[in-house]
């Protein structure tokens, strides 16, 4: 019973990780609950848990909503779900370090399209500064998920 209910717990953390990131939203740290796309990359892409892509599309519904972006986050997640659920050249999850290039490259250009919508030195340093946060938390965090969630 105690194995049972353990295992429930494990199979619903990167559920919980991604409600707690979201819900961590402070305005430097982690503005709109941003932070939540990592586990929302990491269990679509990388890992993928089942049921977790509508999970995920509900949650970068939620970051918009926090950022006062019209769909942005969604759209792009549905878009590189949708292309990289077509293409068979690249595998994310056989990459390095779980995947941190190709969420680099994701982050990255939605970070860059963000910026060049309101272009001005204040959201420069705010889309730079957001890239690098996220990029050096995406690491600890998806190895974090890792090792609690089940194999």
């Amino acid at each position: 019973m105690k194995k049972s209910i353990i295992d429930f717990l494990r199979a619903l953390f990167p559920f919980f990780a991604t409600v707690f990131l979201w819900r961590l939203s402070a305005p430097v740290w982690n503005p709109a609950g941003i932070l939540a796309i990592i586990p929302i990359f990491y269990c679509t892409f990388v890992r993928p848990v089942p049921w977790f892509a509508p999970f995920g599309v509900l949650f970068c519904f939620l970051i918009d909503y926090n950022f006062d972006t019209v769909l942005f986050w969604t759209a792009t997640y549905c878009m590189v779900y949708a292309a990289y659920g077509f293409q068979t050249i690249v595998e994310i999850s056989r990459m390095n370090r779980h995947g941190v290039h190709a969420f680099m490259a994701y982050f990255g250009i939605c970070t860059a399209i963000l910026f060049l919508t309101h272009i001005s030195a204040a959201n420069l340093l705010r889309a730079g500064w957001m890239f690098i946060w996220t990029t050096i938390l995406y690491v600890p965090v998806t190895e974090i998920i890792r090792r609690l969630s089940r194999d």
